[in-house]
């Protein structure tokens, strides 16, 4: 059974603060033990925030990889490109910006060809049988999804692969697959808005399906960090 920790923040300015902590001790910790970490990201607002202050940490940059956790099938340049946002957000004018980001190639003919190649990628970034990423960031929908795992969609069910094709809000998206980011040395799932207090509420609850709420396959032996802020917090 997963096991999350429950860390609330009093709003999201104080979450983007919490979460950004988060993720530097995590980076500090990996790139101490080994030459290099690799950092899945995620899109949306909440995440957004954490990154401009993450940006501005202490840390080892040059020997950061980051990757995506998911990507709209969008043009590099599209405002709904979640590396464009995390070019801007990160990268941009921050300690941060000797990160080397590995976007998703949308520039490829097709998702599955993206899908296909990014798979590759993580393999020869991660060791492991999933690769194994040191830090997976996620996000966590009104509708129980994490990355574009959206709940009565094929990409759930996909086992075989570490990358796969979704579809989510009218886009097709390439998207990591719960065993990979099962995988993960550290999981943690932001959570923001009291729209997704209900959604938060499944996914801790232990007799919740997974199928309802695909969050739930995400399953890392360690627990799962889970930071919300208190408009999110369920009641008890």
């Amino acid at each position: 059974m997963t096991r999350y920790r429950l860390q609330s923040s009093p709003d999201k300015p104080a979450l983007a603060l919490a979460a950004a902590a988060a993720m530097t001790a995590v980076i500090r910790a990996a790139t101490t033990r080994q030459p290099r970490c690799v950092v899945a990201l995620a899109g949306g607002s909440t995440p957004e925030a954490a990154y401009g202050h993450l940006g501005q940490e202490d840390l080892p940059w040059d020997r950061v990889n980051l990757v995506l956790g998911d990507e709209r099938w969008v043009d590099a340049q599209d405002p709904a490109s979640n590396a464009r946002m995390v070019r801007r957000c990160l990268l941009s004018g921050s300690r941060a910006h000797r990160a080397r980001l590995h976007p998703v190639p949308t520039h490829l003919p097709s998702p599955e060809a993206a899908a296909q190649a990014y798979g590759d990628l993580l393999q020869a970034l991660c060791p492991g049988q999933p690769p194994q990423l040191d830090l997976a960031l996620l996000g966590l929908g009104e509708d129980g999804h994490t990355a574009s795992l959206f709940p009565g969609t094929a990409a759930v069910d996909v086992k075989s692969r570490w990358v796969t094709v979704g579809w989510g809000k009218d886009l097709p998206r390439v998207s990591m697959t719960a065993p990979l980011l099962s995988a993960a040395q550290q999981v943690i799932i932001l959570v923001a808005g009291a729209a997704k207090r209900q959604a938060l509420q499944r996914l801790l609850d232990p007799d919740e399906n997974p199928a309802r709420t695909p969050a739930k396959l995400v399953a890392p032996k360690g627990e799962v960090l889970v930071l919300c802020d208190e408009a999110a917090l369920p009641e008890d």
